[in-house]
């Protein structure tokens, strides 16, 4: 007999009060299909802007979305939802694609940490939108999981 596929969600964190939102959510949706869920924080060292030369070394950004990584987990503990989770360097719209291929959802925040605060919709949640093998769940701020 084969075994029942678990209902797997991804869901993409970097410290930003709506990444913190659809964590919450996917960790929502997981209970409900009693599922699992697999953190992604994905980090690149920027070469131009504000940011460049700023950071004493190119480790100093990998140590921040790691800390921001287990502040995740730490969060998602005691869920009753089996949690995985990585932290990956390089383009975070593409780090978080290829996470979610075989997956049954994948949940974003609206807006991450860059770009421009009225900005509705980041880069990175209208990539993903645009661009996943697998629905696409984008999470405001405030936004509060299915009761």
């Amino acid at each position: 007999m084969a075994a029942e596929a678990v209902f797997r969600v991804v869901v993409g964190v970097d410290g930003s009060d709506s990444s913190l939102a659809a964590l919450e959510w996917a960790l929502q949706e997981a209970r409900l299909r009693a599922g699992q869920v697999h953190v992604v924080t994905a980090w690149h060292y920027p070469l131009l802007g504000d940011a460049a030369g700023k950071a004493e070394d190119h480790e100093a950004f990998g140590d921040n979305a790691r800390n921001v990584h287990a502040d995740a987990l730490r969060r998602a503990s005691g869920s009753g939802v089996a949690v995985t989770g990585e932290v990956k360097e390089g383009h975070t719209a593409e780090v978080l694609l290829k996470a979610a291929a075989g997956a049954d959802l994948l949940v974003v925040g609206s807006r991450g940490r860059g770009g421009f605060a009225e900005m509705r919709l980041g880069s990175v949640s209208s990539h993903a939108v645009h661009h996943a093998h697998c629905p696409v769940l984008v999470v405001r701020t405030g936004a509060r999981a299915v009761p």
